[in-house]
């Protein structure tokens, strides 16, 4: 094996689980293997830099909370000073969740947080898996890296624009409503985004969040009455409204009054679109128009509802007071909302 290193970085790989990490258990797949043993298996990497392995955790990734992204980004801060950049491995369902969680926890980071996965196990012959972790490595070394990414099948998508699209082909994400950070061709990384946010200001890093939060999708009939089960246990609702905005008004229903309701009882609603791409604009019709002015409501743009979901989540774990959680929604964050 050539033990030679092109580079004298320190990489911090975080294993977590996974697909790729998962082998046939009798009732289907589950993670089983380490960090080690994947690595071993990708060869290809040992030469580019010293690699250190972490086994944080080993999980399928539909068992990732709030709490282990907290577990991820104090790990992250612990060890921030000994690497030049991290590799965490993930499995593919909640790593759009993940990636914009940390975003918001460790802010304007100069040293690259990339995440990564396959959509086969590493021991499959057809795996994704060493690619991914193979560019995931590459990119993590490169100067010009900072902040939250997702790299995965050439592709490098910021922390908070990942959604996954695909449950089986390899191409399972997409960067919505912005443009990917970057594209490998074979191993050379064209850069799309330049200027880099991390070097606008002082790395910051939180820890807590608030899990007191909910996505309501509408659907044709639902009735406004669905608000009175969230009132207990849930601080702010994600409400995904019909296309651009429409939010419907049934005679004898009215979701204004329900919507006004959660409000009075110190909740925060944050309107999106149950469509993918291109966002919301509450201005465009008169179903929507209503709520642009209404206090305690906030109009999450073109956001997507995983970062949604992280970023009030952060932000509740920081305050409870409706004036500094609008100025801190609309703040912009690893690219989070606007083009």
């Amino acid at each position: 094996m050539n033990t030679k290193r092109e580079t004298n970085k320190n990489i911090l790989f975080i294993a977590t689980g996974g697909t790729v990490a998962s082998s046939e258990g009798g009732n289907g797949l589950t993670p089983a293997l380490t960090g080690d043993l994947i690595l071993a298996k990708v060869p290809e990497v040992d030469h580019l830099c010293n690699l250190s392995v972490l086994q944080l955790m080993n999980i399928d990734s539909t068992n990732m909370a709030p709490e282990n992204w907290l577990k991820i980004a104090d790990t992250i801060l612990e060890e921030y000073d000994g690497y030049d950049g991290f590799v965490i491995l993930h499995g593919t369902d909640t790593m759009a969740y993940t990636a914009a969680a940390l975003s918001y926890l460790i802010q304007n980071s100069p040293k690259p947080i990339v995440l990564t996965g396959s959509q086969k196990p590493i021991s499959n012959p057809f795996t994704d898996a060493k690619l991914n972790i193979y560019q995931s490595v590459l990119y993590a070394l490169d100067k010009y890296s900072c902040n939250v990414s997702i790299v995965f099948n050439n592709q490098v998508i910021a922390g908070t624009r990942v959604k996954k699209q695909r449950t089986r082909s390899y191409n399972a994400f997409e960067s919505m409503n912005f443009t990917p950070l970057a594209h490998f061709i074979e191993n050379r990384i064209l850069r799309r985004v330049k200027d880099p946010e991390a070097l606008e200001g002082e790395l910051l890093s939180y820890d807590k969040m608030c899990d007191r939060v909910a996505v309501l999708k509408l659907s044709p009939g639902l009735s406004p009455n669905i608000f009175k089960a969230f009132e207990q246990d849930v601080d702010a609702l994600i409400l995904e409204t019909f296309g651009i905005g429409g939010i419907p008004e049934y005679d004898g229903h009215s979701f204004e009054t329900a919507i006004r309701d959660f409000i009075a009882k110190g909740k925060t609603i944050i309107l999106t679109t149950q469509v993918p791409e291109e966002g919301l604009d509450l201005s465009r019709y008169e179903v929507g128009n209503k709520y642009t002015a209404l206090e305690g409501v906030l109009e999450a743009g073109n956001m997507t509802t995983e970062a949604i979901v992280a970023k009030i989540m952060w932000i509740l774990g920081q305050t409870d007071k409706p004036r500094e959680i609008k100025k801190m929604f609309y703040k912009i964050i690893n690219y989070d909302r606007g083009e």
